[in-house]
């Protein structure tokens, strides 16, 4: 081996050294940083909220009954609301995005037309929750109506199917970008050796890819979890904002996000307390959902390890 075979080795400055480190130090402290924005807004609202929690403790979330006259105040029907609809947007949303994200990311189409649909799904993220609302209001009901008549069943309109259908459109285009980039972005050796040893193209994506892809994809699913559970104008707009639990999905109901849209702005004393214990619920339900998120993710890893 003569000298010339020898690849560049040369040492960094001290001037790209003292960069690096800055870089270092730079993220750091953005990450630092997120992490106590994140305590500091848990710590604001649970401030607002103690006197709330002084007056009804745990019986707050169990208590179904609303009322600002008497200051009585129980969110259960607000956190039943919540999940129902957003789980139920799940249901919807996670088996097509999962599709859709599948059908995008492997060659069933040719490229220019993949990359007009990618950017016609990304444009639905970039729709205000108010259009949403309005679409919701002018196009779904009606059509739900004329759906449900066709069956002989009675539909008000606003419901909370509505509001889950609405939120399952929102959390769509979140779904399919991250599973899209989480498959797009497998090492193509996977499908290759997976191909190679005699796999079906489905068998490969099915046995391989997606479990190569999971935690990404479950990340996915949980951030659009989150902005399904988070979601205000367009769900106060067709969901009813009823105050009471009802079994039936064609029935109005509310959400803990709704609730706040609805009355902070009027809110005076305790109510405004028990709007801040309602949202401080709303957080705690997030992080609870989050780490169930992370031991999912874990034990999926771990099976596929």
């Amino acid at each position: 081996m003569t000298a010339s075979d020898v690849p560049n080795t040369r040492s960094r400055t001290a001037g790209e050294k003292k960069f690096d480190g800055f870089f270092v130090g730079l993220t750091t402290a953005f990450a630092i940083g997120t992490g106590l924005l994140l305590l500091a807004i848990s710590f604001i609202i649970l401030m607002a909220a103690i006197p709330a929690i002084r007056e009804f403790g745990l019986q707050f979330v169990i208590a179904s009954t609303w009322n600002p006259v008497q200051d009585a105040y129980g969110a259960l029907p607000m956190i039943y609301g919540t999940l129902v609809s957003a789980f139920i947007a799940l249901l919807i949303a996670v088996p097509l995005g999962l599709g859709v994200a599948i059908f995008l990311s492997e060659n069933f189409i040719p490229l220019k037309i993949r990359t007009v649909l990618v950017f016609m799904i990304e444009l639905l993220a970039a729709i205000p929750s108010v259009v949403y609302g309005l679409w919701g209001i002018f196009v779904l009901i009606p059509a739900m109506k004329w759906f449900f008549g066709l069956f002989g069943l009675q539909f008000i309109g606003p419901s909370m199917l509505t509001a889950a259908l609405i939120l399952s459109i929102m959390i769509l285009p979140i779904i399919i970008a991250i599973s899209r980039d989480s498959l797009a972005s497998l090492p193509p050796d996977l499908r290759q050796a997976s191909l190679g040893i005699g796999a079906t193209r489905w068998g490969t994506i099915f046995r391989v890819l997606i479990p190569a892809a999971v935690s990404g994809i479950v990340g996915g699913i949980m951030l659009a979890l989150g902005r399904a559970m988070g979601e205000t104008m367009a769900a106060t707009m067709v969901i009813g904002n009823s105050n009471q639990i009802s079994l039936s999905l064609l029935e109005p109901g509310n959400t803990i996000a709704s609730l706040l849209a609805n009355q902070f702005a009027e809110a005076k004393g305790l109510q405004v307390s028990a709007l801040m214990y309602a949202a401080f619920v709303l957080v705690i339900m997030t992080l609870v959902v989050n780490i169930l998120a992370q031991v999912i993710v874990s034990n999926v890893k771990a099976k596929y390890d």
